[in-house]
């Protein structure tokens, strides 16, 4: 099993509950000290404590493990609203929510997400042509067509 995979174990078994998700476990090692960034977030937000417990908890056993022989920054945090969406969970968490989706074929497009499928999403889109009344319509795409999806934060 990989270094990372047994991270992966180690910070599943400290999630709270079944509303806590691991979104992303990057180690990078080619720098003067490693570091393990562990990205994680809830279906109904994550707080802060949550996020330090699990940082405590997941940085004792990998020191109890020995699993990283060197002195390593450990950084435990939510992905952040600017990060892509990279899970169905993630997609339906910010149902409701204005999306920026940029396509495999470098197309953008911004909507509203109505709904997650099973392997698609449906977006409301405002379509505005000249001289014509703005008009709205519902796209889908599969999750397979998206390259990168990220929540536009409106302070409206």
């Amino acid at each position: 099993m990989s270094l990372r995979n047994t991270i992966e174990e180690i910070v599943e078994k400290h999630l709270p509950d079944e509303e806590h998700f691991i979104v992303e476990i990057q180690l990078i090692e080619n720098v003067s000290k490693p570091q393990l960034k562990i990205l994680i977030d809830a279906d109904h937000g994550i707080k802060i404590d949550t996020c330090a417990f699990i940082s405590r908890q997941v940085g004792e056993e990998i020191e109890a493990k020995e699993l990283l022989a060197d002195a390593y920054v450990l950084e435990v945090s939510s992905p952040g609203v600017d990060y892509p969406l990279n899970s169905k969970r993630q997609y339906l968490k910010n149902v409701g929510r204005k999306l920026k989706v940029t396509l495999t074929d470098g197309k953008e497009i911004e909507g509203e997400l109505l709904s997650v499928g099973p392997s698609d999403i449906k977006l409301k889109v405002v379509k505005k042509e000249k001289g014509k009344k703005a008009t709205e319509e519902e796209v889908e795409f599969t999750l397979e067509e998206i390259k990168k999806s990220i929540v536009l934060v409106s302070f409206k």
